[in-house]
């Protein structure tokens, strides 16, 4: 194989799994690890890959939100569909629930309308309102505030002096992007972060709802940690090197 065919597979591997290893390299291009570690400084210094110990990481894109929520909404609309029914699965009868402001939200709050829970559902997100039918038994609270047309939802300050007023069993959450290097989960707007956190603080389990592709995005404001979740919802089991490196943060993957 040439030396051009190896970077491509690198950069290829990378894609798909997110990291590659310098002894695995090794062992399939059967050549010594250090050449391996050659290779991957090349494809540093052309600002392809990062390099860690025993290997390198995908550079990961940094999403800024430029999109509206609505038009975030019209997007991957089945693969959103298939974590908003993973998410409908855990919640039961009489839960107290709350779902923040995220287009995956807005695929489950339909469902949720449509099966008529017994359930109490407090969220900032204004869109949901519309939904209501007149003989609806989900019992529904909003959260008021600046409402911001990117995000989708109310933030800020007002708003969460008003979610502070609440308690829930189950909250679902969604982000722009998820750090399996430091585990740090991330979104595009400041305030939509320190949103995020207080509704993390009122809630006694909390599930994240992610696209497989978050794994190799990052927002710009960190609200929080892998750690802090109970499971995390996507629509598909995800690389072997992705649940490789979930299974440090002892989350469970739904």
């Amino acid at each position: 194989m040439f030396i051009e065919e190896r970077y491509k597979y690198i950069l290829d591997l990378l894609e798909k799994d997110g990291k590659v290893l310098v002894k695995d390299l090794s062992s399939q291009f059967n050549i010594s690890e250090s050449m391996i570690r050659k290779d991957l400084q090349v494809l540093e210094k052309k600002n392809l890959l990062q390099r860690t110990y025993g290997g390198a990481i995908n550079i990961k894109r940094t999403i800024v939100n430029c999109e509206s929520f609505l038009k975030r909404v019209e997007k991957n609309t089945d693969l959103k569909k298939i974590i908003a029914e993973k998410a409908y699965d855990q919640i039961k009868e009489n839960d107290t629930i709350f779902l923040d402001a995220s287009s995956i939200s807005y695929i489950l709050a339909k469902l949720l309308v449509k099966s008529n829970k017994n359930i109490t559902l407090i969220t900032n997100m204004f869109e949901i309102s519309s939904m209501i039918p007149l003989d609806s038994k989900i019992h529904f609270i909003f959260i008021g505030g600046d409402y911001n047309t990117l995000v989708g939802g109310s933030i800020g300050s007002h708003s969460i002096e008003q979610i502070k007023l609440y308690r829930c069993n189950k909250a679902f959450i969604g982000c722009n992007g998820v750090d399996l290097g430091t585990g740090s989960i991330s979104v595009g707007v400041s305030e939509d972060a320190n949103t995020k956190k207080t509704i993390m603080r009122i809630s006694k389990e909390l599930y994240l709802m992610a696209l497989n592709e978050r794994f190799n995005t990052d927002g710009i404001f960190i609200f929080s940690n892998i750690t802090d979740f109970n499971s995390i919802i996507t629509e598909a089991s995800p690389s072997n090197t992705i649940r490789t490196l979930l299974e440090q943060y002892d989350v469970k993957l739904i």
